[in-house]
């Protein structure tokens, strides 16, 4: 097991932010992430938060404005950076939404992004175990949610690990990836041209599938930019329908895809994750 280094630690509503990094077996390379641990003796349900492209593991403990609300409910926050860094790859820095900042939640299985871009192991996997033995987290109380592409990767850690965890909830979630240019464009690089790899790793495909989630809550802000060519939260909720999933989906007026729209509703995610984990 890989050692936890703590590189900043600030005090925030009476528990601590932590930014950390470790050197992951999973991804061939450091890896950092983010913590908040609410004020108390713990062990505390904890709640993984998946960012959305181009972003860090600093973005939601900055922007979000979830410490406050966590802190009030006795929850942990989990923030994973997006990618790995630094690896070599030849063009990870090219595109925004390839390669660095834009490792979509899945394990590649293509050249040269295999063995290095192994995300989806690596945050339900390894750093599990590396955390239950240096932080005061309990992971068998674990909600999911994020935003983007990070709500795609919540969307689809649930379904692809049922029982994993107790509760879901995405702002604007990639739904569809496999019918969607940045999807088609990520899947192509680190999948391949196989589009049943591609449903593997598709929150509609994988409900159609027969797939169970529990049931979920999703925000989108109806001034969204990428709302009709990229994201289509209507495919989910059809999805969904057909499949007797429950799913709260909300439309919001006047919001947009940015960490504004995020903070905006926060609070009632939290709400939602503490009622299921039992906080």
């Amino acid at each position: 097991m890989s050692e936890l280094e703590i590189r900043a630690k600030h005090r925030n509503f009476g528990g601590d932010v932590l930014f950390c990094v470790h050197d992951s077996r999973t991804c061939g390379g450091p890896m950092r992430f983010s913590v908040f641990l609410p004020p108390g003796e713990g062990p505390f349900p904890v709640l993984l938060w998946l960012s959305g492209l181009t972003c860090t593991e600093e973005n939601f403990m900055v922007k979000a404005g979830a410490q406050k609300g966590a802190a009030d409910r006795g929850m942990a926050l989990l923030v994973p950076d997006t990618s790995p860094r630094d690896t070599g790859i030849p063009g990870e820095d090219e595109d925004w939404d390839l390669g660095s900042g834009a490792g979509f939640y899945l394990d590649a299985t293509t050249p040269p992004w295999q063995g290095r871009y192994s995300m989806e192991s690596w945050i339900n996997d390894e750093l599990p175990d590396l955390l239950s033995h240096h932080l005061p987290l309990d992971f068998d109380s674990c909600g999911v949610s994020g935003h983007s592409m990070g709500g795609h990767g919540a969307l689809v850690f649930a379904l692809r690990r049922p029982g994993r965890y107790r509760s879901v909830s995405a702002f604007a979630p990639i739904c569809a990836p496999s019918s969607c240019p940045w999807g088609e464009k990520t899947f192509s690089a680190y999948l391949g041209e196989d589009r049943n790899l591609w449903a593997a790793h598709d929150a509609c495909e994988l409900i159609r599938r027969g797939k169970e989630i529990p049931d979920l809550l999703v925000d989108q802000g109806a001034a969204d930019p990428f709302l009709e060519e990229q994201l289509r939260p209507e495919l989910l909720a059809d999805a969904c329908r057909e499949a007797g999933i429950a799913i709260t989906l909300r439309q919001h007026q006047g919001y947009d895809h940015s960490y504004f729209f995020v903070a905006s509703f926060m609070d009632d995610h939290l709400d939602w994750h503490a009622r299921r984990l039992g906080t």
